[in-house]
C-alpha cells in the first residue's frame, strides 16, 4: 500500500469512531467506521499489532478490497461482487449486434500491435463502411436556466465547473428536442452517482408522472438520487451492462407504457452508440 499508519501527518487525531490509519495518497485518516473496541477498519486492520497474526489477502471476486485468508469461504458467499440471478431484462448480448462468427477472431489484439500493411487494411475496411454516411457533427453547446445558479457558484472548481456545463448543455438539447416534458420516463445509461437525473427533475420541476431508471454496470458510492422523494418523481437504479439490457422487460416500462427517452453524459463499452437521446414510443 502507498499508506502507513506511522507516517506523519497534518491532521492530530482521526474523528472519533473512525478508522485511525492514514492514507498517504489521499493525506488524510480513512474515514470508514470502525468496530467497537478497534482503532482500525477491517480493511486496515494488518496495521494494529493486535491484528496482524492474521493474513489480508486481495478477494479473488475483485481485488479492489481486501479479505482475511481464514474467512474467504466466508466473504465469497456474502461479497457484493459474487454471481447474482440474473433479472428478466437480463439477455445476453441483446445489444452487441450481429455476430458473424467467420469473421470474429478467436482473440482480440490491440491496434499498436498491427504491422503497418494490417492497419492500411484496416483503415480501407473502415473508409468503404463509412461511405455516404453523413459523418460531419456540428457541436451545439448550449445551456439551462435549471443550472444557473449552480454554474455561478464561486465555491466550484475547474471539475465541478466542467461537469455542470456539460450537463446544462445536455439539458438544453434535450429541451431543443421537444424530449423535455412530463408523462415519460429517463433512461440514464451509465447513470454513475445520477446527476445527470438530478438536473433533469430540477428541470421538469412538478411535471406530473415522470419517471427515472439509472442503468449503471457498478455500484456507486455517493448516489444522488437516493435524495429525491418528490411525488410526481419515481426513481429506479439498475446494476447492469447495457450490452445485455432489454428495455422491454424493465417491469416499470411494461406496467406504465410510457415514452422513453434515453440519455447519457458518460458512456463507453458495447451497445453505446445506439442508446444516446432517443425516444421510444410503445
Amino acid at each position: 500500500m502507498a499508506a502507513s499508519a506511522s507516517t506523519p501527518h497534518t491532521t492530530d487525531f482521526p474523528a472519533e469512531g473512525r478508522c485511525s490509519y492514514y492514507v498517504e495518497k489521499k493525506k488524510r485518516f480513512c474515514r470508514m467506521v470502525v468496530a467497537a473496541g478497534k482503532r482500525f477498519c477491517g480493511e486496515h486492520a494488518g496495521a494494529a499489532e493486535e491484528e496482524n497474526a492474521r493474513k489480508r489477502i486481495l478477494c479473488p471476486l475483485d481485488p479492489k478490497h481486501t479479505v482475511y485468508e481464514d474467512q474467504l469461504a466466508k466473504h465469497l458467499k456474502k461479497c457484493n461482487s459474487r454471481e447474482k440471478p440474473k433479472p428478466d431484462f437480463f439477455i445476453q448480448d441483446i445489444n452487441a449486434g450481429l455476430k458473424d462468427e467467420t469473421e470474429i477472431p478467436e482473440q482480440l489484439v490491440p491496434i499498436s500491435s498491427l504491422s503497418e500493411e494490417q492497419l492500411e487494411n484496416l483503415i480501407k475496411k473502415l473508409r468503404r463502411a463509412s461511405e455516404g454516411l453523413n459523418s460531419t457533427l456540428k457541436d451545439q453547446i448550449m445551456s439551462h436556466p435549471a443550472l444557473h445558479d449552480a454554474l455561478n457558484d464561486p465555491k466550484n472548481g475547474d471539475s465541478a465547473t466542467k461537469h455542470l456545463k456539460q450537463q446544462a448543455s445536455i439539458l438544453g438539447n434535450i429541451e431543443k428536442l421537444k424530449l423535455l416534458g412530463p408523462r415519460r420516463c429517463f433512461v440514464e445509461f451509465g447513470a454513475g452517482k445520477g446527476k445527470l437525473s438530478h438536473w433533469v427533475d430540477i428541470a421538469l420541476k412538478d411535471a406530473e408522472k415522470v419517471h427515472f431508471i439509472l442503468v449503471e454496470k457498478v455500484t456507486t458510492r455517493f448516489k444522488v438520487d437516493g435524495k429525491h422523494r418528490k411525488k410526481n418523481s419515481v426513481f429506479e437504479r439498475l446494476q447492469i451492462d447495457i450490452q445485455h439490457l432489454c428495455l422491454n422487460k424493465i417491469p416499470l416500462l411494461s406496467k406504465e407504457k410510457l415514452p422513453v427517452v434515453g440519455i447519457g453524459k458518460h458512456l463507453c463499452g458495447v451497445a453505446t452508440g445506439s442508446l444516446l437521446l432517443k425516444k421510444r414510443r410503445k
